[in-house]
């Protein structure tokens, strides 16, 4: 898209009669993702649907961990 933000992105996807969408290639590249990754997708009736890879969670819940385990000392 022109003159959006760098490091952001905008775009319509479409669901498929199974339920699929594709993830545009210029957002794959983004995010370095490759065929066969994870993706988190969450979703809240009032924020909407997002998609985080597994890698970022898997991050962030350790992070959460060690913050809990810490604490616990």
């Amino acid at each position: 898209m022109e003159n959006f933000p760098n490091g952001k992105y905008l775009a319509t996807v479409k669901i498929g009669p199974k339920g699929q969408i594709v993830i545009p290639k210029e957002v794959r590249d983004m995010f370095a993702l490759k065929t066969g990754a994870s993706l988190i997708l969450m979703a809240d009736k009032g924020q909407g649907i997002a998609l985080q890879p597994f890698s970022y969670a898997e991050t962030f819940w350790n992070a959460v961990k060690n913050i809990k385990g810490s604490e616990e000392k």
